[in-house]
């Protein structure tokens, strides 16, 4: 849609008010025995099982996308009914595209690409769109790109309008996921007002962080985008989705964002085409909680490697 700069202009937040809700979460939203583990299991199927390291070989990328292809051991899905299950995704750089593409044949599995210069976003702009468009043509389905963070910092969202606008347009069929590095946007005000052009250009997922911030996900930035998804939605009937990442290593962790995503946007954004974790960790304590449901007992977490 074009930029409406007087809705931009209109959105605020209310810290205090935010983190109060944020903060009463944990203690009105428990489940518990067979419901945690079932909602743990919806946690698997939103994973972005993710490697992004500058150590990171072939021989990684593929054992990332077995574990991608069996998130938990055969034995814990049959017991629990829950054969099949997969992650959302895979997310790697983009030379390991084609690697985790080949790993991942013959599976529903899209392969994700960090894309424009991640994590910075500062490399020259061509060179930014032209990683979109190699990533997609390697068999990516799915881009997170990052914006400059500089735009948000000098209110300059013409300029951020138009650069998510261009990515949005290299990206072709392949989905879109903005990342918006929120613990370098200062205030939630311009978490809330960049979550919205983004929207406004054509991002198909908001995304808390690329990880390596000092600060990446947490409960008020949460609520704070997935209220702008919600407007949103009732403004525009268009369905945005969600991206928390970095920082979510915990299953009690997953729960308390699950129940978030279910009172303030409802069940449709429960699904992966709405609702992915960018984790790689989070899987393991899964499997360690799941475990304990079955067997009474806590494994020992190197039994759950990601590879």
């Amino acid at each position: 849609m074009p930029l409406d700069l007087d809705w931009v202009a209109s959105v605020q937040a209310n810290t205090s008010a935010i983190e109060r809700r944020a903060a009463s979460l944990g203690g009105r939203r428990t489940v518990k025995k067979d419901y945690q583990a079932a909602w743990l299991l919806k946690a698997v199927s939103l994973i972005d099982l993710t490697t992004l390291s500058g150590d990171d070989t072939p021989g990684r990328v593929q054992r990332l996308c077995a574990k991608a292809r069996q998130p938990v051991s055969a034995e814990t899905l049959h017991a629990l009914g829950m054969d099949g299950l997969t992650v959302g995704a895979v997310c790697v750089y983009h030379d390991m595209v084609a690697t985790a593409v080949r790993a991942l044949e013959g599976t529903e599995i899209p392969v994700a690409a960090v894309s424009t210069g991640f994590p910075a976003g500062l490399s020259p702009w061509h060179l930014r769109v032209q990683e979109i468009r190699e990533s997609v043509a390697a068999g990516a389905r799915e881009i997170d790109i990052v914006i400059s963070r500089r735009h948000v910092l000098t209110q300059n969202w013409q300029a951020l309008y138009g650069e998510m606008r261009e990515m949005r347009d290299a990206c072709g069929e392949a989905h879109v996921k903005a990342i918006l590095a929120t613990g370098e946007l200062g205030t939630l005000r311009n978490v809330a007002r960049a979550s919205l052009i983004c929207m406004m250009a054509g991002a198909d997922f908001i995304k808390t962080s690329t990880g390596k911030e000092g600060v990446n996900a947490t409960l008020p930035v949460t609520l704070t985008m997935i209220r702008c998804i919600r407007d949103y939605q009732e403004r525009t009937g268009i369905k945005v989705g969600y991206k928390p990442a970095g920082g979510i290593a915990k299953a009690k962790d997953a729960l308390l964002y699950l129940a978030l995503m279910k009172d303030e946007l409802g069940d449709d954004w429960l699904y992966p085409d709405l609702f992915r974790f960018g984790a790689s960790s989070l899987l393991g304590d899964i499997e360690r909680q799941l475990d304990h449901h079955l067997t009474g007992h806590y494994s020992a977490a190197n039994r759950h490697a990601m590879g």
